[in-house]
């Protein structure tokens, strides 16, 4: 089978990663239009705003204070690798288990939506900010992390988180027999 045949196959995988691509895509052009200057926006109080901003670095803005080129090449070439490397074996895979490819293609899709910012915009658009409030909750969470809110992130990161976990449940999940029964 060749590999565009095996492509056409998995189609609705490959749908799912360019409808989280364009959501990314479409929601950081109306982030970057209306909300740089207005501070939060409330949209659900004591726990989540609409906040622009830019990430140099990669997740949680790690490596955002890495120079030049170095973090141009951890955070533009070792993503497109990995964006190759997914696509490809998510064409060419027999995993039977559909989650497993669900959360290939949400990490193929979150991973090219970031990797376009990085190439067209030097930096990450973030806009989701979720926070805690109450303030037992939140004076925890300082004390734990030094913060109560969640770094900003965007459709992209959802998207690879939900797709992250949904692989780690597959891999903890019990070997099923060819009938679905789980294996001793």
């Amino acid at each position: 089978m060749t590999f565009w045949k095996q492509v056409r196959e998995r189609r609705g995988y490959y749908i799912v990663s360019l409808t989280v691509l364009a959501l990314d895509q479409i929601t950081k052009i109306v982030a970057h239009a209306s909300l740089p200057g207005r501070g939060p926006v409330e949209v659900v109080p004591g726990l989540f705003n609409l906040w622009y901003s830019r990430n140099p670095g990669g997740l949680f803005g790690y490596f955002g204070q890495l120079g030049a080129p170095w973090r141009t090449i951890l955070l533009t070439a070792f993503p497109l690798l990995a964006i190759v490397v997914i696509g490809v074996f998510l064409a060419k895979t027999d995993e039977p288990d559909r989650s497993t490819k669900f959360g290939l293609a949400l990490i193929l899709g979150g991973a090219t939506g970031n990797l376009i910012d990085r190439v067209f915009r030097g930096e990450v658009v973030d806009f989701l900010d979720v926070y805690a409030s109450n303030e037992r909750v939140a004076a925890w969470l300082v004390e734990q992390f030094g913060t109560a809110h969640w770094p900003t992130f965007n459709i992209a990161d959802s998207a690879i988180v939900v797709g992250a976990i949904l692989l780690v449940l597959d891999i903890l999940r019990p070997e099923r027999t060819a009938d679905g029964v789980p294996e001793a």
